[in-house]
């Protein structure tokens, strides 16, 4: 697999990573047994970077890549994020040091590693002043415990804050074929940090694959179904750049996921997706994009079967949309 790297000084990585979140029932329920073959399966296809967070499955995640990926450990790059936590009314920023240096303890001994490659600050805490979180962080790298700082969902300003405070190896944000907020300012910063955007749900959270259509029913536990983009006319509307995507991937001779990661890798080599699964399959299919080639004709007219403004609805409901920096 082709390579690039995570920041100006970053460690090399595959051009696509894996996405890890849906292995630990975020889409509906996942059969761990498959999710463990999935992994193994990417790292011998040629992945390197794979990503998980500290609340996913409340820890499951972590525990998973870790039981899997501990005999392979020098062959890949470990990302992982905090900064939020579980609460009654659900997950709440959460960027204290006191908070970071214990959650970094924690995801240690459940990822079986003595280092974190790359450890991201998920949510930004409007109580804690980001230099603060971001020189608890640092404190970590001095440590060993980390090697390299990420952000998730931050505004451009609050990007070059933390940046200098202590080098910003990545911004984690969503990017898609219809989600190009990055592209007007987080993009440009990072550019100029010389720091790299890794693109969560690249397939808009499988919608721009073709498997979800109106009559589609989410399973009990899947983050969709309160999502408004993905419910109701929203939804509809969405599925018709879906159905436009699709004649356009069959022109190809490939599906629509592998058109919509192959337009995300033509963006630059410091735009690196991860699309995530649970299911080897669907990780194949992903993966037939890194042979896939886009022309200028075709960009173009991936560009003009998707509207100006993207999706229509919320890609979060309103307490989500809420804990993103803007």
């Amino acid at each position: 697999m082709d390579t690039t790297t995570l920041g100006a000084d970053g460690p090399a990585v595959s051009r696509l990573g894996l996405g890890c979140m849906s292995m630990t029932g975020s889409y509906g329920r996942a059969d761990p047994d498959e999710a463990a073959a999935t992994v193994l399966e990417a790292l011998e296809s040629g992945v390197t970077l794979f990503d998980t967070g500290d609340f996913y499955g409340d820890g499951a995640n972590e525990e998973l890549l870790g039981r899997v990926l501990a005999p392979h450990r020098e062959r890949v790059v470990l990302a992982t994020k905090t900064g939020v936590r579980r609460t009654n009314e659900g997950l709440v920023p959460a960027g204290s040091p006191a908070y970071l240096r214990g959650a970094c303890d924690a995801s240690l001994r459940r990822l079986r590693t003595e280092h974190i490659d790359v450890y991201y600050l998920a949510r930004i805490d409007p109580a804690v002043p980001v230099e603060e979180s971001v020189g608890a962080l640092a404190d970590l790298v001095a440590q060993g415990k980390v090697g390299r700082i990420g952000l998730s969902e931050v505004s451009a300003a609050t990007l070059r804050r933390a940046h200098a405070v202590h080098p910003i190896s990545a911004v984690q944000t969503e990017y898609s074929l219809w989600e190009r907020h990055v592209e007007t300012d987080i993009l440009p910063a990072l550019r100029s940090l010389g720091a790299a955007l890794v693109a969560y749900s690249p397939l808009g959270r499988g919608l721009l694959t073709g498997a979800v259509h109106a009559t589609t029913r989410y399973e009990r536990g899947d983050f969709r179904a309160t999502a408004p983009r993905y419910n109701g006319d929203a939804r509809n509307a969405n599925l018709a750049i879906v159905d436009a995507l699709t004649r356009l991937a069959a022109a190809r001779n490939a599906t629509p996921a592998r058109i919509a990661l192959a337009w995300l890798l033509a963006r630059g080599s410091d735009v690196i997706p991860i699309p995530g699964t649970s299911r080897r399959p669907h990780l194949r299919d992903n993966l037939a994009a890194r042979d896939l080639r886009l022309t200028a004709a075709d960009l173009g007219a991936i560009d003009a079967a998707v509207p100006d403004a993207g999706a229509q609805g919320a890609r979060y409901g309103d307490h989500s949309i809420g804990m993103i920096d803007r």
